[in-house]
């Protein structure tokens, strides 16, 4: 599964909001330096879809706010 996802660093909490079928905004506790928040990401999505840490990929946008994130199904 494919998203487009808008991530918001230095968040009070970790929470992803929905905007449509594929579209979420993320809100991460984490920095973005050193890849913090990237780490961060995948563990939250990981946790969202039910999946492995390693089912979750970022595809685009590895040091952007916009990323396009790949979920490979559990199934």
């Amino acid at each position: 599964m494919r998203l487009v996802c808008k991530i918001i660093p230095h968040a009070r909490q970790n929470k992803i909001v929905t905007e449509g079928s594929d579209a979420f905004k993320i809100y991460l506790t984490a920095s973005p330096h050193n890849g913090q928040a990237n780490r961060a990401l995948i563990k939250v999505l990981a946790d969202y879809f039910e999946v492995g840490k390693n089912k979750v990929r970022i595809i685009k946008g590895e040091k952007s706010r916009e990323k396009v994130i790949w979920v490979e199904d559990s199934l």
